[in-house]
């Protein structure tokens, strides 16, 4: 009876959210040294974000870094008993030390979005943020994999790749604009739609990472279900406006920072795994591609020892993607522009 009752709950934890912590390639013991650094980690998005790379079983090094606050966070945290040791650095002259090594980079730094605020606004504050920052990787862990979470990310990314250029560290295949949660929402809202299990949909959203240019590819998305034209115009529409449904419904006091942690956390597992050889791993993130003529674009990607090991095609499209496709390409072009402008005369 109870052999019976312990496989159930086995079973219904594999299927649910919760499931985060034991889909593992590897157990702990036999998983590499990996460090991994989150800058910005005293932050909205910062400290649940370093709280799920504690409970992740293939981070051996955990270094969080901010301007100031992240002793306490790294105490806090570090208590949790899972493989990890955490160390916490803060100010500019901690940076390189919070970098050395790092196998992987997660950059949730900056000011979140509030009510009224334009992602021009953000844009602003966040670029100066984001450029110093890329520079420190660059000079200390130039062969790092970089998630971008600051926004907007349509622009942040192409900063932190003239950076990188600048610095003669480039590599293409290092630097992901973290597109997870327009995923994570996409998969959330379409599953309440057609009554599907969550944990088994698969559903890619292409494009970019702010209102229309995020293109969930609804005709793509396994289990099958017949949703009416309306319904997808909906959907499409609710993972778009996502960021702004949070911000609303918070009144003002916060924006997305707890789904976009866990989100950071799904995409950074999926690189420490890339990088340990775990075969087949595949996830959207706004990377350097020729999947269109813009020069980043986001779409499946899959990961390996190397970082992007291949830029997946979009597959077949419905006419409403299609359409979806041509309106948000001059909106993305406009924002990659606008970083590459920034990254030169800054």
């Amino acid at each position: 009876m109870r052999t019976s009752m312990l496989k159930s709950i086995v079973r219904r934890s594999s299927t649910a959210g919760a499931s985060y912590v034991s889909r593992r390639g590897f157990a702990s013991g036999s998983a590499p040294e990996r460090k991994v650094a989150v800058l910005g980690a005293a932050g909205g998005i910062g400290q649940p974000l370093s709280l799920l790379m504690k409970l992740n079983p293939l981070v051996s090094s955990l270094s969080l870094y901010d301007i100031a606050g992240t002793p306490g966070v790294a105490a806090d945290v570090s208590h949790i008993n899972t493989r990890s040791e955490v160390v916490g650095f803060a100010g500019e002259e901690q940076l390189g030390q919070a970098l050395a090594g790092a196998d992987v980079v997660i950059i949730p730094a900056g000011v979140p979005r509030k009510p009224g605020m334009t992602r021009d606004d953000l844009f602003n504050i966040n670029a100066g943020i984001v450029k110093s920052l890329c520079t420190a990787i660059a000079k200390y862990c130039p062969n790092a994999l970089v998630n971008m979470i600051s926004n907007p990310v349509n622009s942040t990314v192409p900063i932190a790749a003239e950076v990188f250029k600048k610095a003669g560290t480039y590599d293409e295949k290092k630097l992901f604009g973290v597109t997870m949660l327009d995923v994570v929402r996409a998969k959330t809202f379409y599953a309440g739609k057609a009554k599907v299990n969550v944990a088994e949909v698969n559903l890619p959203v292409v494009g970019g990472h702010a209102g229309i240019t995020i293109l969930p590819l609804f005709s793509q998305a396994t289990p099958k279900a017949n949703l009416s034209n309306e319904e997808i115009v909906a959907l499409t529409k609710r993972t778009q406006d996502g960021g702004t449904e949070v911000v609303e419904a918070k009144a003002g006091k916060g924006s997305a920072t707890l789904s976009m942690a866990y989100a950071g956390a799904i995409f950074a597992d999926a690189c420490l795994k890339g990088l340990n050889g775990v075969p087949d791993v595949v996830e959207c993130a706004f990377v350097q591609s020729n999947v269109t003529e813009l020069p980043f674009f986001a779409s499946k990607v899959r990961l390996g020892k190397n970082g992007v090991e291949e830029v997946l095609g979009l597959g077949p499209l419905n006419d409403y993607e299609k359409q979806g496709l041509e309106a948000l390409k001059p909106e993305l072009l406009s924002s990659i522009e606008k970083g590459i402008k920034f990254a030169k005369e800054n």
